[in-house]
């Protein structure tokens, strides 16, 4: 059972180098990234990595997100339920309610730009095997503020920026990541 525990354990670690988000502002005002195993024969297509992450977040988050969009709107911000709607548009490439910046082979760039802050997350793919156990998962995010909105925003809701990226990289990792195409 300690393979499979390893196999679920977020940790953090830092953006990686080569990740197109480690040097995308002058200055930030959050960096983070945790790293998960990927075991053997999972895919290493990080947008479909990324869908399968923001489709099976655990269910408490979506009711974050509510308490978030229910303040936020206060302030003339951007709501996920807003977000929402745009992932609907057949012109626009979005994972979940993120737009989707830049993708390769190895990492695809999410985010938004809003008038109190701008961020990108990046799900990236080690290509390297990181253990005997299989390569990483590195989901890195960075933020931007404006202003005192952002600043403030950031220092709310920080802590819970890392529950949800831990619990939702746990989460996927419990049912089962997707199978690279070929694999048993």
């Amino acid at each position: 059972m300690q393979v499979q525990s390893e196999v679920m354990r977020a940790t953090p670690v830092e953006i990686p180098s080569q990740s197109r988000v480690a040097h995308i502002y002058k200055s930030t005002n959050l960096a983070d990234a945790f790293a998960i195993q990927l075991p053997t024969g999972t895919s290493d297509d990080p947008e479909l990595l990324a869908r399968f992450i923001f489709s099976n977040q655990p269910s408490w988050i979506g009711k974050l997100i509510k308490i978030r969009d229910a303040v936020v709107v206060c302030f003339g911000l951007k709501t996920a339920k807003h977000l929402a709607t745009l992932s609907q548009d057949a012109n626009s490439k979005r994972i979940s309610i993120f737009k989707v910046y830049s993708a390769s082979k190895a990492e695809v760039v999410l985010g938004e730009d809003d008038k109190h802050l701008d961020f990108r997350v990046s799900v990236f793919c080690s290509e390297e095997r990181a253990t005997e156990v299989g390569r990483q998962l590195i989901v890195s995010t960075v933020v931007q503020c404006h202003n005192l909105l952002g600043r403030t925003y950031i220092l709310v809701i920080a802590p819970f920026h890392r529950m949800v990226v831990k619990a939702s990289l746990r989460r996927a990792a419990h049912i089962g990541w997707p199978r690279a195409s070929g694999s048993l």
